[in-house]
């Protein structure tokens, strides 16, 4: 079973209280986790800091991050 103690998580300043897309990060020295806040003790992502950060850099670039139109 997931250590799911492990970094405190943090949401996504992006989100909001309506209940969009709402996304918790929690950074530990490795894996960086990613949940969906609605459903906390749901599937986590995991990432390498090296992923992660590439992923960010995407994202604030406004690239298309999953190959989508």
């Amino acid at each position: 079973m997931k250590d799911r103690s492990r970094g405190t998580w943090h949401k996504s300043s992006y989100s909001n209280g309506g209940g969009g897309n709402c996304v918790e990060v929690a950074h530990t020295s490795e894996p960086i986790r990613v949940r969906d806040s609605k459903d906390p003790g749901g599937p986590e992502l995991e990432f390498s800091g090296g992923a992660w950060d590439a992923f960010v850099r995407e994202v604030q670039r406004g690239g298309t991050v999953f190959g989508g139109e």
